[in-house]
């Protein structure tokens, strides 16, 4: 029968030694687990930087086999009301621990709480430390209130580095039997921005079209532009070959199902490697900025998009 697992879960770490990157975090979060005590934990960070498989591997690693029964896992995004608190964890965070001293909650996305809900949750963290300890898992720590953040252990997450990513892809890939160049590697993480779990899925879908994987099959996996070619039109557009660039991009948006915003975006990104002069580079950006915004409130993609191009053009 074929393997349908999910790889994001798959190869998901299982202890701290499998974790990539975030080795200061880690090694910090390890000495609370190895003392059998922690505060209260404060995860903030970018999604696919690990947060939610660390708070899993300290669940595992103090409860070992019997973790489900002293771990409650919830998604604020979802149950994100004040009666979440009152109800859910209060009944949960009561009661005490099957096997050692504490029970543990995760509250991901804990920064879309409300604000009422964030009250009632730290009175809650004050009542009942003595029977369970809170982890709590958030993009933006500034959204989360002051007395929650002072009451835990604040570890910010970041990025993973490329050479974190390359680690990770090649296990996957001797598992999973694929041959994947230096080039791949790198295109993943120019798509990923050093988001794991991105990576993972991108490698997936592009290894069930093919096990053979390079940086052209990365990019119409995820439907971008490849830098070259992005460099291509802004080269072109520069040097005054503005039919050219056009036909160009335009042949590039309708093959490759592009949409106009992310070729704005794309076009931001690379402009930065051209060899013109910074004074140039801020024109550029500037421009880019304003035709992001038409393009929001509505304006007529092709439109803006020749105009970009012919506001390029003499830059050096």
């Amino acid at each position: 029968m074929a393997d349908i697992s999910v790889w994001t879960e798959k190869y998901r770490p299982q202890k701290f030694e499998d974790l990539e990157g975030q080795k200061q975090i880690i090694k910090r979060v390890k000495a609370f687990v190895e003392a059998k005590n922690m505060p209260h934990l404060l995860f903030a960070g970018p999604a696919g930087s690990g947060k939610t498989t660390l708070a899993l591997i300290v669940a595992k690693t103090l409860f070992g086999d019997s973790w489900r029964d002293n771990f409650l896992e919830l998604n604020a995004s979802d149950e994100r009301g004040i009666d979440v608190v009152r109800q859910k964890v209060k009944s949960f965070a009561r009661t005490r621990a099957f096997s050692g001293d504490f029970k543990i909650i995760f509250l991901d996305e804990a920064d879309a709480l409300t604000r009422d809900a964030q009250q009632a949750l730290r009175r809650t963290m004050e009542q009942f430390t003595q029977t369970c300890r809170f982890i709590l898992s958030c993009n933006y720590s500034s959204k989360i209130i002051d007395p929650i953040q002072s009451r835990c252990a604040i570890f910010r997450f970041k990025n993973r580095e490329q050479e974190d990513l390359k680690n990770a892809v090649e296990k996957i890939a001797k598992e999973e039997k694929l041959k994947i160049n230096d080039k791949a590697i790198e295109a993943l993480f120019d798509v990923s921005q050093g988001d794991l779990r991105k990576v993972m899925n991108v490698l997936q879908a592009s290894a069930m079209i093919d096990k053979d994987i390079n940086d052209k099959l990365v990019y119409e996996t995820v439907a971008e532009t490849r830098p070259q070619d992005v460099q291509k039109i802004l080269q072109l557009a520069i040097q005054g070959k503005f039919q050219d660039s056009r036909n160009f991009l335009l042949d590039m948006i309708l093959k490759q199902g592009l949409s106009s915003l992310d070729v704005v975006k794309s076009i931001q990104k690379e402009l930065w490697n051209l060899k013109i002069s910074d004074e140039a580079k801020i024109d550029m950006v500037q421009k880019c900025a304003e035709i992001e915004f038409r393009l929001v409130e509505g304006s007529d993609s092709f439109i803006q998009l020749e105009a970009l191009l012919a506001s390029f053009y003499g830059k050096k």
